[in-house]
């Protein structure tokens, strides 16, 4: 683990093959280093981290694997669930995985010798993101290029069908909210449904396309961001169904935006993968400016750390992490 100070990345992890997606697990383990996966060309690799400014006496960072998973695909999305313990007997690893042939893959294992994965079929495009319960981790959803959010029990049937009005780019689940899903569409608008009625109860909307990316606010439920074209929308749902702030920060089209898990005004933006370089933004509501740029060789995934205000990103055979002041 080396610091990594000429793209102000604080520390980089080394990876054997390119990183498409990278999630810290959002839930307590009952372990005192912190959950880590991310996702190749045809594997998953699970690991744990501690950081230096959690504990004085790791030196940087530490970084060990603890399992990598065949997945015989590119990985897309990977979701935790809540059910992952560390301190149990045994040790239960539990996640979910969306890849590039429109299936969802669920993984359970002790990190010994059961090591189980099922298979839900249902979508017929692209999927773009997922989310389990946040209480029990019974349930997962996920949206879709098929215009659907789909929920699903983990045996893979589908307990509820959303038809969209065009495709789906993010799915939220808040811990505070449990009956009601967060869906971000492609068009413009972000829905909220209710998973007992199986009804809308909520929209807002943009006003501009494409939105690529939404998430809710964890420290605060009435908080939604998102990006769409080059630039992030925050909306305070009490107020409007339109943004009440916004701005331009991606020059060439933005891709993610991710709240911090640690505080209510803190968030972050990537741009577009594809060229030679990523940027990744740290925004705070109460700056004009960035607080922080951070550039990637061609990033792709975006993550926020459970308890520090950290986030990473994959890149090209490495996850470059960096950390904001609060």
């Amino acid at each position: 683990m080396k610091q990594d100070s000429t793209r102000n990345t604080a520390y980089t992890v080394d990876c054997e093959d390119y990183v498409h997606v990278v999630q810290f697990n959002p839930f307590d383990s009952g372990d005192a280093c912190s959950l880590i996966a991310y996702g190749g060309n045809n594997y998953v690799v699970v690991g744990t981290c501690r950081f230096q400014e959690e504990d004085a006496e790791v030196e940087g960072m530490q970084y060990k694997t603890l399992r990598t998973f065949h997945h015989g695909i590119r990985v897309d999305a990977i979701a935790w669930s809540p059910e992952t313990r560390l301190d149990a007997l045994p040790p239960q690893i539990r996640f979910c995985t969306a890849a590039s042939d429109r299936k969802l893959r669920l993984f359970t294992s002790d990190l010994q010798d059961k090591n189980e994965f099922k298979t839900f079929d249902g979508h017929s495009d692209y999927i773009n993101d997922l989310v389990f319960a946040p209480k029990e981790g019974q349930e997962v959803a996920s949206v879709s290029d098929d215009h659907t959010c789909r929920v699903w029990d983990l045996e893979g049937n589908e307990k509820a069908h959303f038809v969209l009005r065009s495709p789906g780019m993010s799915v939220c689940w808040h811990p505070e909210e449990a009956f009601k899903l967060m869906v971000a569409e492609k068009n413009g608008t972000i829905r909220f449904y209710d998973l007992i009625t199986q009804q809308a109860i909520l929209s807002l909307e943009c006003q501009q396309t494409p939105l690529m990316s939404a998430d809710w606010c964890l420290k605060n439920t009435l908080k939604i961001g998102a990006v769409a074209g080059s630039d992030w929308l925050i909306w305070d749902i009490t107020r409007s169904s339109y943004p009440q702030d916004k701005r331009p920060v991606h020059v060439d089209r933005a891709r993610l935006f991710r709240w911090s898990r640690v505080n209510e005004n803190l968030f972050a933006t990537t741009g577009y993968p594809g060229k030679t370089t990523t940027q990744l933004l740290v925004h705070h509501l109460g700056h004009p400016q960035p607080i922080l740029t951070g550039t990637a060789a061609v990033g792709s995934g975006l993550t926020w750390h459970r308890t520090l205000p950290l986030c990473a990103v994959g890149g090209d055979h490495k996850i470059f992490f960096w950390v904001t002041e609060m």
